[in-house]
């Protein structure tokens, strides 16, 4: 009737449900109620992580000029006044990575009681501060990180053995000064642990090397002689309630819970239903999403399901994938075509797996979509190919860089 207000189209409300969730993670709008006021003294702000130079920009604005170092992902750089960034690469590192890290390190070790550190990390801190423990090269902790990726372990074990193979994680950071530190983290982790956020650079680990090196016997990955003998023997990772973290505080400032809680605000606003599912979902991306259409087939609309967490592609073929575009082409086979079932999987940085694309959308003419343009949606599955098929047939969400990182975001929506 004339004068009543439309309703939004499925795919459109999954699109500002994903858009909404990245708006509250924003750190100029999620940091400035975790920063005091600026201490007396000197003040020095370094940081790493895809969310870090925009963390940067919110402390300026509140701050004003600050002195200090950020390392970011390549793209992710923003006009700061006082504080340098450096772009290096993610999510494998680089030399970039490598000498930037060298010179946090080197400001750090300049710095006494009297000062106060501002750290700021967010997901994708692990690749950006590569500093190789014992006598690992560059080169060595390249292919050890291209290995883990492509391996299926999970995150958390991923985090845990990057620690034990760095100079700089588990702790290490925070060590490496005298200085007071307080340190605000955006997380990017299932159960928003501050051990596994960046792996943990300002916080200890009780894990051991054995367990890293159970690690890689788990996943079968191939390691030259350099990374045996780090695991060796002890590392260099602190553990919990080690005397030289005790000046440190670590806050997290934006989380994953925050983003769904966002966007379950939003889909009741248009009439649906909410089912959350949490935000610490972890597993092999075409599994969880068989699981989550068997879900969606079961359940009645008009309703919205919604999950975080961070899945898992082990890689089998030469396609260009990502977790959640092989979560969204799985969930489409599984449904193959059903009525009234949409669906958005995005990663909240912009980046989903190593390609510069999100996510993609599905929906009830997906597979219909592919045939007409002559892709076959279980070849691309097998290959790994999850980007190369929505590229092709359309649905891919493209954001460029989004200046903050909560995880990964999906929700279901099911018409009534």
């Amino acid at each position: 009737m004339e004068g009543m207000e439309q309703p939004i189209p499925p795919d459109a409300l999954l699109r500002r449900m994903f858009d909404r969730a990245v708006a509250v993670a924003d750190p100029m709008r999620s940091l400035a109620a975790f920063l005091p006021p600026r201490p007396n003294g000197r003040v020095v702000v370094i940081g790493a992580g895809k969310a870090s130079a925009r963390m940067a920009e919110a402390v300026e604005a509140e701050w004003g000029s600050c002195e200090g170092l950020i390392i970011t992902r390549y793209g992710y750089a923003r006009p700061l006044r006082g504080i340098r960034v450096i772009e290096a690469a993610h999510p494998v590192p680089d030399q970039a990575g490598a000498d930037a890290t060298a010179k946090i390190l080197d400001l750090l070790a300049g710095l006494s009681r009297d000062d106060f550190v501002l750290a700021l990390i967010s997901g994708g801190a692990s690749a950006l501060l590569v500093a190789p423990a014992g006598a690992m090269t560059l080169a060595e902790k390249q292919a050890v990180n291209a290995a883990l990726l492509a391996s299926g372990a999970p995150i958390g074990q991923m985090n845990l053995l990057r620690k034990h193979l760095s100079r700089v994680k588990g702790g290490q950071l925070a060590a490496a000064c005298k200085a007071r530190m307080l340190v605000l983290m955006i997380s990017d982790v299932p159960g928003d642990d501050m051990a596994l956020i960046g792996s943990g650079p300002t916080v200890g680990d009780a894990s051991t090397a054995t367990e890293a090196r159970a690690i890689l016997d788990r996943w079968d990955i191939a390691v030259p002689d350099s990374v045996r003998a780090v695991l060796a023997g002890p590392t260099g990772v602190l553990p919990p309630g080690d005397p030289r973290l005790s000046r440190v505080d670590n806050v997290i400032c934006a989380a994953p819970s925050q983003s769904l809680a966002a966007a379950a605000e939003l889909a009741r606003a248009a009439g649906y239903a909410v089912d959350l599912l949490g935000d610490a979902i972890e597993g092999e991306a075409r599994e969880v999403a068989r699981d989550h259409a068997a879900l969606a087939r079961a359940t009645r609309g008009p309703r919205v399901i919604l999950s975080g967490g961070e899945l898992t592609v082990t890689r089998r073929g030469d396609g260009i994938g990502g977790p959640n575009a092989e979560y969204a082409l799985a969930l489409a086979v599984a449904l193959d075509g059903a009525a009234g079932i949409h669906a958005i999987a995005c990663d909240t940085d912009g980046v989903d797996g190593a390609a510069e694309v999100a996510g993609a959308l599905i929906g009830p003419e997906t597979l219909a979509r592919a045939a007409k343009v002559g892709v076959d949606p279980a070849k691309a599955l097998l290959r790994n190919d999850a980007h190369g098929f929505f590229a092709a047939m359309g649905g891919q969400v493209v954001t460029g860089p989004t200046l903050t990182n909560v995880n990964d975001f999906r929700a279901i929506l099911i018409e009534d």
